[in-house]
C-alpha cells in the first residue's frame, strides 16, 4: 500500500512532519483541526513538501528521519536546495574526526608512517 511523508507549514511558521496512506484526506483532517495536537494549535496549515513511497512503512521511516532534522535542513529539503542540504548534513561537532586520506607510494611507506605514529 502506498504511503506519503509530508511536511506542513503552520500559521506560526513551524513545520509539522507526518506520514499517511491517504495524503489528500490527511491534509483535510489537519485543516479541520482533526490532526495532531501541534497542527490543531497552529491552524491554518499548508502542505509545503511531500514524498511518495511504495509502502507506508517506508514513508513512516522517512518521517522519523526528517523529524530529527533542524529547521534549516528542512527548509533546504522543501526548497530543493540539495547543495545546502548536503552541507547541512555534514557532521560539525568537535569530536568528529576529520578523516583526510593520506597518499602513499607503496604499502611499505604506509606501514612506515603507521610505525611513526
Amino acid at each position: 500500500m502506498k504511503g506519503w511523508m509530508y511536511i506542513l507549514k503552520c500559521a506560526d511558521g513551524s513545520f509539522y512532519t507526518g506520514s499517511t496512506k491517504n495524503l489528500k484526506l490527511r491534509i483535510a483532517q489537519h485543516q479541520a483541526g482533526e490532526g495532531a495536537n501541534h497542527t490543531r494549535k497552529h491552524l491554518p496549515v499548508k502542505l509545503v513538501y511531500y514524498e511518495e513511497f511504495d509502502r507506508i512503512d517506508l514513508a513512516y521511516r522517512r518521517e522519523k528521519q526528517i523529524q530529527k532534522w533542524n529547521r534549516k535542513k528542512k527548509e533546504a529539503l522543501i526548497n530543493s536546495n540539495l547543495d545546502k542540504l548536503k552541507k547541512l548534513a555534514e557532521c560539525t561537532n568537535e569530536t568528529h574526526f576529520k578523516y583526510k586520506p593520506a597518499a602513499f607510494d607503496s604499502a611499505q611507506a604506509a606501514e612506515e608512517k603507521v610505525t611513526e605514529l
